[in-house]
């Protein structure tokens, strides 16, 4: 494996800078919070405010997710040409349309209810890949690296925050799901206005400076962006095989479910900062995303031998698989920046967010029909595939 030098653990100030300055952050925070209010109820809004079927929510909530992937393209050229604040702002702003839309729809509505979850899928889509390029404007190195991570505990966190004040506020049915939307909206317009009011561009690169295509660094990249659809399956493993398990196959309370998923965010948030600069001081990026891959695997197969064993057997080996996804996490939007020829840097961040999203998509799908097949054909795809994506990124893209 290939080491890199040893470098001294960034101070909060640094990060701070390195990940835009404190207004961003305060932005990010301000972003995820509204994003916790309402992101997590869609479906019960759907549901409850307007009057609709659920399966004609999901499928809208589905559509919306997908079709907002083909904002991809244009965003990545949009960040090439410079733009890195106004895309940020730009994202936030789209989901204060997407609310407003939302609040607008009256009941029974299912076509409004669709163009909302479109708009709000853009906006969602639209931010990771307008933020990663900010921040590699501003810092690069492992501090860009740390600030990539620190923003992710931020927002994992300011999730956690909101989803949990909307949960307190379910008691009072329709009109509070109404309340929490028009609140995540000001949340979206508050973040929007402190992410513009950063004011951060990137010089657009010439033709003369542009880097060949068919190099090993393009290669390397492409394999990112295919291994990416399979690693991307462990961010449902909570959600969506962990459940399904539990309580089709297990018959456990779904309290087990709930608390598999509180410890994750928890997890998450107080883990990735310290174990992404840990993992980074000594070794590189792809080595790390491999080394992810690897453990995801294992606790792919440490599921499968641990159910016979019950819940809490189960819920022990998510731990080890929330390792997976910090390191998954901590290095792969790190790889991807570094191996990013500069003038296609906003391109392959926009293609890296596809990847991330066709896999978001395809994975309750794929999770749910292997599991009618059986726990055996679910935990040994998702390991054999994983390990195949790590085995590729280990490969391909040594020594970034």
């Amino acid at each position: 494996m290939t080491t890199t030098t040893t470098t001294p653990r960034p101070t909060p100030r640094q990060l701070v800078r390195a990940g835009g300055g404190a207004r961003y952050a305060a932005a990010l925070a301000v972003d995820a919070v509204g994003t916790g209010l309402l992101r997590p109820f869609l479906l019960l809004y759907g549901i409850t405010v307007l009057g609709l079927g659920a399966a004609a929510t999901g499928l809208a909530m589905t559509a919306g997710i997908v079709a907002g992937l083909a904002a991809m393209p244009p965003l990545g050229r949009w960040l090439d040409r410079g733009a890195r604040s106004t895309a940020v702002a730009a994202s936030m702003l789209v989901r204060v349309a997407g609310v407003a839309v939302l609040l607008a729809t009256p009941h029974g509505n299912a076509v409004l209810f669709a163009a909302a979850a479109l708009i709000l899928g853009i906006g969602n889509q639209a931010w990771p890949a307008a933020h990663a390029a900010l921040v590699a404007t501003v810092s690069d190195g492992p501090v860009r690296d740390a600030a990539l991570a620190a923003a992710r505990a931020v927002r994992n966190a300011g999730l956690g925050v909101g989803a949990l004040l909307a949960t307190v506020c379910l008691s009072g049915g329709a009109p509070a799901l109404r309340a929490l939307a028009a609140v995540s909206g000001a949340g979206f317009l508050a973040a929007a206005l402190l992410a513009h009011s950063v004011r951060v561009t990137a010089v657009p690169a010439t033709s003369s400076t542009a880097t060949p295509v068919a190099t090993p660094t393009g290669r390397g990249l492409g394999a990112v962006l295919l291994a990416n659809v399979v690693y991307v399956f462990c961010l449902n493993v909570p959600e969506v095989a962990l459940p399904l398990i539990l309580v089709t196959v297990l018959h456990a309370s779904p309290a087990w479910s709930a608390a598999v998923f509180v410890t994750n965010t928890v997890l998450v948030v107080a883990l990735q900062l310290p174990v992404t600069t840990w993992a980074a001081a000594r070794w590189s990026r792809g080595t790390v995303l491999a080394l992810s891959g690897a453990v995801l695997a294992a606790s792919y197969l440490g599921f499968l031998l641990a159910a016979p064993f019950g819940p809490l057997a189960v819920a022990l080996v998510s731990v080890p698989c929330t390792l997976g996804e910090i390191l998954y996490a901590g290095s792969s939007t790190a790889l991807v920046t570094a191996l990013a020829p500069p003038p296609v840097l906003g391109r392959a961040l926009a293609r890296f967010q596809l990847s991330t999203g066709l896999g978001l998509a395809l994975s309750p799908a794929a999770i749910t029909a292997l599991t009618a097949l059986s726990p055996l054909a679910l935990w040994t795809t998702l390991a054999t595939t994983t390990l195949a994506a790590s085995a590729t990124v280990h490969h391909t893209t040594r020594p970034t």
